[in-house]
């Protein structure tokens, strides 16, 4: 389970924003890949080469495996789990670029300069049905993507074939579909920022308590619809800032609202999912910022030229124990 929000600043700056909600530790850090890296895939022996760099969330399983990021054309993307409703090719197909789910991010990030190019490129691209290291499970996915001109898209590939939408609420969360997350926010027009007007009812005049009154009815749990309309709402209504630092600040609060702390979301199995991390991603630097459950402080990594051009992947430590501003 998962939440993702675009932003934009009043300058322009883009950014896509992400929680990792999951109860298996994942383990993840910031990982900078160069230009030209070359991946393995599980689908065919000659795997994939990324021309362009990128950084973001990774973790290496005999091979970078990462779930979010940004690349140096600012093209930002997130893997978010789609759980019964992805539906992938049984095996690959000749003259197609054929990847399993979890390689979807890393090809994303290393070949494409926009969103529209993605587009453009993806009836190239099949999908198969093969298991991720670690988990050892095809992971069911979906993806949102979104570049520095504003441009934003889900990519879902279901039963009835591959479907990349225009992302015209900037939010995505998990299942079910896209589309049915779209058609749910009918169920909430209600909602405003400012305080509901006072009514009439017979002869009782009733007031409203005070501000607060028009997000009445907002879901307030961790489902994925209820996190979605949540998040929209946030979106909405959050003021709009003018640099690059209070967009990050302002998107920590965003996602503060769906923020799962452990122990209150467990599953059938008794496991307990929380929120491992957030990653803002912010495009037109590129840069990419972490924020890990154990420490709430957030760690900045640029994408600088030596990083682009380094001779192997780049990974960056992060703190386990929450650090202070100690002032005496």
């Amino acid at each position: 389970m998962c939440t993702s929000v675009t932003y934009q600043t009043t300058g322009g700056d883009q950014f896509l924003a992400r929680t990792m909600d999951f109860a298996f530790e994942l383990g993840g850090r910031p990982v900078a890949i160069p230009r030209q890296h070359h991946f393995s895939s599980v689908t065919n022996a000659a795997g994939f080469d990324a021309p362009y760099s990128f950084i973001g969330t990774g973790r290496n399983l005999n091979g970078y495996i990462h779930v979010d990021g940004v690349n140096e054309y600012g093209v930002s993307a997130a893997a978010l789990y789609f759980a019964g409703q992805a539906h992938y090719a049984a095996t690959p197909v000749d003259g197609q670029i054929n990847l399993a789910p979890h390689e979807v991010l890393m090809w994303i990030l290393g070949n494409v300069k926009s969103a529209q190019e993605l587009g453009d490129r993806l009836a190239s691209l099949t999908i198969v049905e093969a298991a991720a290291p670690l988990l050892n499970i095809v992971v069911p996915l979906h993806w949102i993507i979104s570049d520095k001109s504003g441009a934003t898209y889900v990519l879902e590939q279901q039963a009835d074939g591959m479907h990349y939408m225009k992302n015209p609420v900037g939010v995505m969360t998990n299942s079910p579909d896209f589309d049915w997350h779209l058609k749910n926010l009918s169920n909430y027009v209600q909602l405003q920022p400012d305080q509901h007007a006072d009514r009439q009812y017979g002869d009782l005049a009733v007031n409203a308590f005070g501000p607060g009154t028009g997000a009445l009815g907002m879901p307030g749990d961790f489902t994925s619809p209820s996190r979605f309309v949540r998040t929209v709402f946030m979106r909405e209504h959050t003021e709009t800032v003018a640099t690059i630092g209070a967009a990050v600040n302002a998107l920590s609060h965003m996602l503060n609202s769906v923020e799962i702390p452990k122990g209150v979301k467990i599953k059938a199995d008794g496991s307990v999912d929380y929120t491992q991390y957030r990653a803002y991603m912010s495009m037109n630097e590129p840069a990419f910022y972490m924020q890990p459950y154990n420490d709430q402080t957030i760690t900045r990594v640029a994408l600088t030229p030596a990083l682009m051009t380094a001779a192997q992947p780049t990974e960056f430590t992060l703190a386990t124990t929450q650090q202070f501003n100690q002032v005496n």
